[in-house]
């Protein structure tokens, strides 16, 4: 077998020059994140691609360097761990192959007959020019890519008949376009400049050679940037897909417990918004255990009728009770199964069990006891439910099943405690407008996080999930702006959405360039379109 075919756990050491992409951690190729979840050194620009390594073992050694750090000094560290017999990956900006400055890096593995693989990347000249909404080559002759650095006489690419992309020229922009101007090229031809492209920070200005120096005047654009001339970028107007996003580029608080905040942060991610998680509560298990012990045993020897899941913590805090006495969801045959809403139910059905009854209307306590069916001593050979929940739960649903005819078991499954304070950076954003919006789930991450972080700023926008949440929220001074239309965290993600398309819209028929919530605030960095 060739060298060239043995995979990386076969070689004595191996160098893996992988492309990291332009900004985008989701354009990393499959191939990039099968050797990251190999390799035992890891070695990149952690500022930049330090996201990446969620695809690495937890024991992998990393290898902070700067983008500006010696070659000659990265490469012999590479090579002393490869020779070592190490799998090691080198994190390039865009592609390893493609203007990068990885290929001293290279030879220098060649030289010390060191093993190595250069894994293609997504170059910015296509990446950026996609997210920007400027398709590359549409239908042109010529797609061509300079490297502002080395281009000393620009009258050759002014002859550029298609399209053509500029790297590392962004401090130079107004000259470069001069320059292609005195050259031949007409002062209307269409020009954008897109800073930190594929990433929530992404910017474009689009303007013409003959308008660059005061379009660029106040953008305050710095690299990473392309510049894109030609034709092509008059399309943007009707392609441009990622900038104009409900949430592109706005910083959402989420407080919840990590486990919590998950699914909604990504849905936050696609409509372009940079959620950051700040747990507001810690769930433990109860102070004594005994009361849920008995429960457990109650419930395998028929003890209830009826189960009532209030929360999807209180099926998690079941299910780890199940799991500690060696039971699974068949221990619920013969039980009536209830939850409060789509978030328990979902965590009910992945626990194997099918709920028998939900509110159809308004996801509570309340709405739970609307469809409840009262005690009927002929229908329901047993009249007593289980009710396992969180230490600080209401008594509305006890006082109105007891109402009902039924005898309720209140057992406390778990405890809610105040989280720990964020960093002060965190608590100096909510309190000093850095965050666009906040979330909140509940009246409980209302009162947390103003108890460790202080309360948003007035610019923040307010979004709850439900009228008690708003409020607690409003109790505190704080100004609701949006309100989910059921209480889900979904439904608050898909109202914030809906908000923001909206503002952007308002800001656009205004003639205005639309300015996220933290933007508004005094003293505030303003981009100038």
């Amino acid at each position: 077998m060739s060298s060239a075919n043995r995979s990386p756990q076969a070689r004595s050491g191996f160098v893996a020059f992988v492309g990291a992409g332009p900004g985008d951690e989701n354009l990393l190729t499959l191939r990039g994140a099968d050797l990251l979840s190999r390799a035992d050194v890891v070695v990149l620009d952690q500022a930049a691609y330090g996201s990446l390594l969620r695809h690495c073992r937890a024991d992998v050694e990393v290898m902070d360097i700067s983008p500006d750090a010696a070659e000659n000094s990265v490469s012999l560290r590479t090579i002393q761990h490869a020779k070592a017999g190490r799998t090691v990956v080198r994190l390039c900006q865009g592609d390893p192959s493609f203007f990068s400055s990885v290929a001293d890096e290279v030879a220098a593995c060649a030289k010390a007959d060191v093993e190595f693989e250069i894994v293609p990347g997504v170059p910015p000249a296509t990446a950026v020019l996609t997210y920007a909404g400027i398709p590359p080559a549409p239908g042109v002759p010529e797609f061509r890519v300079v490297d502002a650095a080395q281009v000393d006489d620009w009258a050759p690419h002014a002859a550029c008949t298609g399209t053509l992309v500029i790297y590392n020229g962004v401090a130079e922009a107004v000259p470069i376009g001069k320059a292609l101007v005195a050259a031949g090229k007409p002062d209307s031809t269409p020009v954008a400049v897109t800073s930190d492209g594929t990433t929530t920070e992404q910017y474009t200005v689009v303007s013409t050679l003959g308008r660059l120096g005061p379009d660029l005047k106040h953008a305050g654009m710095t690299e990473p940037a392309v510049i894109v001339v030609g034709d092509a970028v008059a399309a943007r107007e009707k392609l441009s897909w990622f900038e104009t996003k409900a949430l592109f580029g706005w910083r959402v608080l989420v407080p919840r417990t990590k486990e919590q905040a998950e699914g909604l942060s990504e849905q936050l991610r696609s409509y372009g918004a940079v959620p950051e998680e700040v747990p507001t509560i810690s769930v433990e298990p109860p102070r004594t255990p005994q009361q849920m012990d008995r429960a457990i045993k109650g419930l395998v020897t028929g003890r209830y009728e009826w189960v009532a899941f209030t929360s999807a913590n209180a099926v998690k805090a079941v299910r780890e009770k199940f799991e500690e006495y060696g039971l699974d969801a068949r221990a619920f045959a013969g039980l009536k199964v209830a939850a409060v809403g789509d978030a328990t139910a979902q965590s009910l059905v992945e626990f194997g069990v099918k709920p028998d009854l939900m509110p159809t209307g308004e996801q509570s306590s309340e709405g739970l006891l609307a469809e409840w069916p009262p005690y009927d001593s002929m229908l329901d050979p047993i009249n007593r439910v289980l009710l396992p929940r969180a230490d600080i739960a209401t008594e509305t649903l006890v006082a109105g099943l007891t109402e009902l005819g039924w005898e309720c078991d209140d057992v406390t499954a778990y405890r809610t405690v105040r989280a720990a304070p964020p960093p002060a950076p965190i608590r100096e954003a909510i309190k000093g407008g850095g965050f666009d919006a906040v979330l909140f789930t509940s009246s409980s991450t209302v009162r947390n996080l103003v108890g460790i972080a202080g309360k948003p700023h007035n610019v923040t926008v307010i979004a709850v999930i439900g009228p008690q949440t708003a409020k607690t929220a409003e109790e505190f001074g704080l100004r609701v702006d949006v309100m989910a239309d059921k209480p889900s965290a979904s439904a608050l993600a898909a109202a914030l959405a809906d908000y923001g398309a909206k503002q952007r819209h308002a800001a656009i028929s205004a003639g205005e360039v639309p300015r996220r919530p933290s933007q508004t605030r005094r003293g505030a960095r303003r981009r100038v379109k």
